[in-house]
């Protein structure tokens, strides 16, 4: 112990991270795109409510919000929406705007004005995944009918000249990645449908425009295929899962078989959880900037002739999948274990990068923040278990004796927690409380197989791996082993719930708006999981209550909390609610918290900041020696 540093209880360490310094860090960076000496890119305002505005860099660093209050680029389509705005060649943009879900076009020095007709009553319409060509604008339409029905569709929507949309390709559940071969004769796409979700199986297709004449170009069922680029008129790059990992492909339109450019056991892509992302980049010389890595995801460059990749020296560990080229520079969103997630531009022929934005604006002392570890230990059945280990860390205090700990728990449940530089994880281990942040079978980022784990097995495999995280946790001495908590919104929200009606390994548990109940998850949640459950689950109804924590709910012993959106279209609050009446009903202590305004994930500065000191004095008490 450093004479700087006193003996503290765990939980009580002084810290210069605050819960409005961590609610105000939330700019959700995303959606960068460059074009010469110009990037563009999206970011959140939680201290006006959440908004989301366009922001553009200038080669003489100028920094310009394109969008004031109260426009707010998102898009609603399959409620994850995805990137909202596309640039129109010449100058400006057209965004989508949430409010209405109209798109709007920017000219420059303007203000915004509809392209597309204002919303009627019985017929609601978004848009998602757009490009602008020859005054249209492509993208993946979704109407939601006055039956409750939805539709999606690729369409063309001109700019200005008051024409109707034409619809290009319909008749699947879902499309993504729309994008037109350079003679402008061939429109290449992903499609999928019912119950299949589009990391299980989809396909790339490619329509003639002159006459509809359709090829399936690769996928499945059991094929998860993602991202078409055309490299040239007659032949495409795309990633596919075929051989267990998602690497990238070569294949012309004639029939021939694809080609892997670069077979390797690690991800080239990431779970399309919202549309208009891009995995790789190709350059103007032929190469191609591509992600790879397990777990997160590195950069390199890859030379498709010969299957030669080189990984290029920067400054960050790990890349979003969402990258932006205009031949010879690329745009991205990248991060490192002391860096926050971060706006960057790449120059790919020396890696040197330029940084714009960062998603947290002030950094405290770095002697604060910890230093993350990526574990893997032995879950049930003796199998490995990912996940990223981040000790109480301060350098004014130290505890006694084996720290408290919670077991992080993402969302999804198919997605995947990274090691970016986070001051929610910091506010928690500067104050002496632990954080393993779990990647849990049926997590992306290792693999088809490991992905495919969850298959059937939601509420069996996730808890076994929160409990096994918690066991071994304290059998390497790091945690108490009465003084573990678990914590999780979302998907992750139902693995806390339900860890803590299957096992006592834990102190307490809080869900942000978790699943509690499947039967009635499946009739209200929305269209894009409508079906989810029956790959991660089942069918049989009977089948339900022996998994979901609302009819456990008599399992469990421990104190929890309970965070809940109120204007939530993906888990409804009833979900949050039944299971707080219930605990209620028991006698066991549970408080339960509601914001009004708020949906999926909390975009509020004044939410997410009293969220998270409830959540710190929840533990404090929970872990009170």
């Amino acid at each position: 112990m450093s004479p700087e540093q006193a003996v503290r209880p765990y939980g009580t360490w002084p810290s210069p991270i605050s819960t409005t310094g961590v609610a105000r860090s939330g700019l959700r960076l995303g959606f960068p795109t460059v074009s010469g000496t110009q990037t563009w890119w999206t970011e959140d305002r939680p201290l006006e409510g959440g908004r989301t505005t366009i922001v553009r860099q200038d080669s003489d660093g100028t920094r310009t919000q394109l969008l004031a209050a109260p426009w707010n680029a998102r898009t609603r389509v399959h409620e994850y929406g995805g990137r909202p705005y596309a640039l129109v060649p010449g100058g400006g943009l057209v965004f989508t705007n949430f409010a209405d879900q109209r798109l709007y076009l920017l000219s420059p020095g303007a203000e915004p004005v509809p392209v597309t007709p204002e919303p009627k009553p019985e017929c609601g319409l978004r848009y998602a995944d757009m490009t602008v060509h020859d005054g249209r604008i492509l993208c993946v339409r979704e109407r939601h009918h006055d039956d409750g029905r939805v539709s999606r569709s690729i369409v063309s929507i001109p700019l200005d000249d008051g024409s109707e949309p034409r619809e290009l390709v319909g008749g699947s559940d879902f499309y993504a990645f729309p994008v037109l071969s350079p003679d402008g004769e061939h429109l290449a796409y992903v499609c999928w449908d019912h119950p299949r979700m589009p990391w299980n199986g989809t396909e790339i297709r490619v329509t003639r425009l002159s006459d509809g004449l359709t090829s399936t170009v690769a996928g499945g069922l059991e094929e998860s295929v993602l991202a078409p680029h055309w490299r040239d008129d007659r032949s495409l790059y795309f990633v596919s899962d075929r051989s267990g990992w998602w690497n990238l492909y070569l294949s012309g339109l004639g029939g021939s078989p694809a080609r892997a450019l670069h077979p390797i056991d690690e991800e080239c892509a990431g779970p399309l959880w919202q549309l208009g992302g891009a995995p790789y980049a190709p350059l103007a010389d032929g190469r191609i900037v591509l992600l790879h890595g397990r777990g997160d995801l590195r950069v390199g460059v890859l030379d498709p002739e010969d299957g030669t990749l080189t990984d290029l020296d920067t400054p960050y560990d790990g890349w979003h999948p969402s990258l932006s080229c205009d031949g010879r520079t690329v745009a991205a969103i990248a991060y490192g274990p002391a860096i926050p997630r971060a706006v960057v531009r790449l120059d790919p022929a020396t890696g040197k990068t330029e940084e714009f934005r960062r998603d947290v604006t002030e950094l405290p002392d770095p002697a604060y923040l910890p230093v993350p570890r990526s574990v893997e230990f032995e879950g049930s059945s003796g199998r490995r278990v990912h996940a990223i280990v981040y000790p109480p860390t301060s350098p004014e205090a130290q505890g006694q004796g084996a720290a408290p700990y919670v077991v992080f728990v993402h969302g999804g449940p198919t997605a995947h927690s990274i090691s970016a530089l986070d001051l929610e994880k910091a506010f928690f281990t500067s104050r002496g409380i632990g954080v393993l942040d779990l990647n849990y079978g049926g997590s992306t980022g290792y693999g088809r197989a490991y992905r495919e784990l969850l298959h059937g097995e939601w509420g069996v495999v996730d808890v076994e791996d929160a409990v096994s995280a918690a066991q071994w946790l304290a059998a390497e001495g790091l945690a108490d082993p009465k003084r573990i908590a678990i914590r999780g919104g979302s998907a992750g929200g139902w693995t806390v719930m339900a860890a803590c009606c299957a096992s006592d390994a834990f102190a307490g548990g809080v869900s942000y708006f978790g699943v509690s109940a499947l039967a009635p998850f499946v009739t209200t949640t929305h269209d894009f999981e409508s079906r989810y459950i029956d790959w991660l689950v089942g069918t049989d109804p009977v089948l339900y209550g022996s998994r979901e924590p609302l009819a456990r709910v008599s399992e469990v012993t421990c104190p929890m909390l309970l965070l809940q959106g109120l204007s939530d279209p993906v888990v409804p609050p009833a979900q949050s609610q039944a299971f707080a009446d219930a605990l209620a009903e028991r006698g066991v202590p549970c408080t339960y918290l509601t914001f009004e305004g708020e949906s999926h994930g909390f975009r509020r500065a004044e939410t997410r900041s009293t969220a998270l000191a409830t959540e710190l004095a929840f533990y404090q008490q929970l872990f009170r020696p």
